[in-house]
């Protein structure tokens, strides 16, 4: 069962799918503070939108202005965290969509290289030869 179970982890695809999920999570990381620290702030500075205490108290004790406050104060319908999310959400798929697409041109590009093609098989050439001998004995 062992070498079973290091045959299978060993798989080019299990590794593959391990450095992708490793990947993944540092990308995460990196829109996460594309979002948070870049893009809301010019969301901020334009319209005053902070999204993050955006809510909706599900219960008439919830007054406080701020999302933490509130959650200490009853239940609260935190939409303005879900947009944020969302925009994370969106924000990746388009930087996804534009490595595929990257990728997708550097493969055409590659697909569209001219190839060599192979040299002619031996019987070839010595047929090829022997008709250029023909050739010069009539003229």
């Amino acid at each position: 069962m062992i070498e079973e179970f290091k045959k299978f982890a060993l798989k080019g695809n299990v590794v593959d799918l391990a450095i992708g999920v490793i990947i993944g999570a540092a990308f995460s990381k990196i829109v996460d503070s594309l979002v948070s620290d870049i893009i809301m702030p010019f969301f901020g500075a334009l319209g005053g939108l902070d999204f993050s205490n955006y809510y909706v108290g599900l219960n008439s004790s919830v007054t406080a202005p701020v999302l933490e406050e509130a959650k200490k104060q009853g239940a609260v319908l935190a939409y303005g965290s879900f947009m944020t999310v969302a925009l994370n959400f969106l924000i990746i798929a388009f930087v996804l969509f534009l490595v595929v697409k990257g990728i997708n041109r550097l493969r055409r590009a590659e697909e569209a290289k001219p190839e060599a093609p192979p040299p002619p098989a031996a019987d070839v050439v010595l047929l090829t030869e022997i008709r250029d001998l023909l050739k010069q004995k009539t003229v």
